[in-house]
């Protein structure tokens, strides 16, 4: 007890002088480790917090790119200058809201030749997904001293897929907007196409490609995608039956000049325009240019009512061909015998016709034509529009062969736009493609009176129920119309093989709403037809088929039988067969 007590004693003893004899030199040795202790942890975790916060912001950014806001683009890409400048092109729609052309977003694959490790390699490996491409080529443009290099645009989400699971370094994906167009080739003359780069090339897409390419609405046509599907099967069946090479058909409403269908075959796909053939890519309806035939014997008995120099009264020998400057002009097939006016029209008499013209005189006929519009342009709003061929020295021989169709070309949207006017009270209206609105009210530029259109219209109700086109009848609907065959030309003469037949008609014809037309190019007797390859044939059938189909759809109401005879109460009753 005595040593515990004692040692505790000397240590008690001992602490005030160890205290006393240390404390200034010991205190501040610990003090300065604990400070700089502290200065260090406290370095360290300002290091790290800074750059756990530069992690941080760098995947918060990637994360904003990689959701949208920077449009998925590689920031290689943005200063690059060939990658091209996306902007959301319009959509083109018919006058019902169907789209007819739109974009999808794609990915384009390029590359960064200077990060590929092995060109030969890179360019194996990529042609065994992508087949379409060269390796040669692909291995050379892959050797360039160049950062960018497209390698193949517009690729599909499989071959994105592929191409991902690859892994080569150096390539990278841009997203763009495709063109497309669902409907395929139904709308592909009117609606036309673009380059790679959304440019306009043709149709539509050419003549409003500053509209469509702002982004700002979309274009708005007059077409209607139930009436351009009836055409083109109508007239599909039609080249087929006749074993033709080609044709067009049209549907114009008379009263606002807009184009509710345009068809011309054979067509092509708006997606692959490039493996079209020029035959494929010719719009027949805008930019053919052909002689018309008979039906142009429409416009000369207009003129001459119009002129009051001729009456339906009138009569107008039609027993011997005419000849004149070592020409003869004969009727396909000859009545022989004094015919009326709408004899001449029913029987399709060329010679008839060529005496109504003489009646009226060649000044006044070439005026005539000149106010139809035969002699520019069409306005219509696409750039494949043919200039009309017609002779500068308006001789008699012109005015005789004019008068039934021979000697001007136009093409058959000159044709569509001048019967309007013939039958909707006399007023020549600019076709459009352009829907045009509701209240919208367009008067035309007068060209014959409203008298003279009336009589128009029962001649062409005449040709239906007792003429040529007997075939383009349709129960209820007064259809009315008037058959052309014409030789097409061949250098300096005419082909006794090659011929165009068309029929031009309308409905109803007691107030007219929609002028119907089918050409068929180059047809060819069959059975049905007992040996004939004419217009009364090979398109009436067509149009009436087209009435038929698409009136019930526009909400058009048969006429009720009694009146069907009304509006022919005036004219010379005339049978005939073709």
């Amino acid at each position: 007890m005595s040593e515990a007590r004692g040692y505790a004693h000397e240590t008690d003893r001992a602490r005030p002088m160890l205290d006393a004899t240390f404390e200034p030199t010991t205190r501040r040795h610990i003090d300065g480790h604990r400070k700089r202790t502290l200065d260090v942890g406290h370095a360290r975790i300002i290091m790290g917090g800074a750059l756990f916060l530069a992690v941080f912001i760098a995947i918060a950014i990637r994360l904003v790119e990689v959701g949208g806001l920077g449009h998925n683009q590689e920031p290689a890409m943005a200063a690059t200058p060939e990658a091209p400048v996306v902007v959301q092109r319009a959509d083109i729609l018919d006058r019902n809201g169907v789209v007819l052309a739109t974009n999808v977003r794609t990915a384009s694959l390029y590359a960064d030749p200077r990060k590929v490790p092995d060109a030969a390699a890179a360019a194996r490996q990529l042609v065994s997904v992508l087949p379409e491409l060269s390796e040669a080529q692909l291995a050379t443009r892959l050797a360039v001293d160049s950062s960018f290099v497209w390698i193949k645009r517009n690729l599909s989400p499989q071959q994105q897929y592929e191409v991902n699971r690859l892994g080569i370094p150096g390539f990278y994906f841009q997203y763009e907007e495709k063109r497309v167009y669902p409907q395929g080739s139904l709308v592909a003359h009117v609606v036309g196409f673009t380059d790679i780069d959304g440019r306009g090339l043709a149709g539509i897409e050419q003549s409003f490609d500053d509209v469509l390419g702002a982004g700002t609405h979309p274009v708005t046509l007059s077409l209607d995608l139930r009436i351009q599907h009836i055409v083109r099967q109508e007239l599909t069946n039609a080249i087929e039956s006749f074993d033709a090479i080609g044709g067009t058909g049209l549907v114009l409403d008379v009263k606002t000049g807009e184009v509710v269908s345009m068809v011309s075959l054979p067509d092509f796909d708006s997606n692959h325009p490039a493996t079209a053939s020029d035959d494929q890519r010719f719009n027949r309806a805008t930019l053919g240019i052909y002689e018309m035939g008979s039906t142009f014997k429409i416009f000369t008995a207009a003129m001459a009512l119009d002129s009051g120099l001729v009456s339906l009264a009138d009569s107008f020998d039609a027993t011997q061909p005419i000849r004149i400057g070592g020409f003869t002009i004969s009727d396909y097939k000859p009545k022989n015998m004094v015919l009326t006016v709408p004899e001449i029209i029913v029987y399709s008499s060329n010679i008839g016709a060529a005496k109504m013209a003489m009646a009226v005189g060649p000044e006044r006929q070439k005026a005539f034509f000149e106010q139809l519009g035969m002699f520019r342009r069409t306005s219509i709003e696409l750039p494949e529009s043919g200039l009309p061929m017609y002779p500068s020295d308006w001789k008699p021989i012109n005015m005789m062969t004019i008068a039934y169709g021979h000697g001007v070309a136009v093409s058959p949207l000159h044709l569509v736009t001048a019967m309007a006017a013939m039958i909707n009270g006399g007023a020549m209206r600019p076709a459009t493609l352009i829907a045009r609105a509701e209240d919208e009210v367009f008067e035309g530029n007068p060209v014959i009176t409203s008298g003279t259109s009336e009589s128009i219209r029962q001649l062409l109700r005449l040709v239906v129920e007792t003429g040529t086109g007997r075939n383009a009848d349709v129960p209820g609907y007064l259809v009315g119309g008037k058959t052309g065959t014409a030789d097409k030309l061949a250098g300096r003469g005419y082909s006794e093989n090659s011929r165009i037949a068309s029929f031009i008609g309308a409905f109803p014809m007691n107030d007219p709403r929609y002028v119907v037309f089918v050409m068929v190019d180059e047809p060819k007797p069959n059975e049905f037809s007992h040996g004939y390859a004419t217009g009364g044939w090979v398109a009436a059938p067509a149009v009436g088929k087209i009435v038929q189909r698409m009136a019930p759809l526009l909400g058009i109401e048969p006429v009720p039988e009694p009146a069907e005879d009304e509006g022919n109460a005036l004219l010379v009753q005339a049978s005939t067969t073709e």
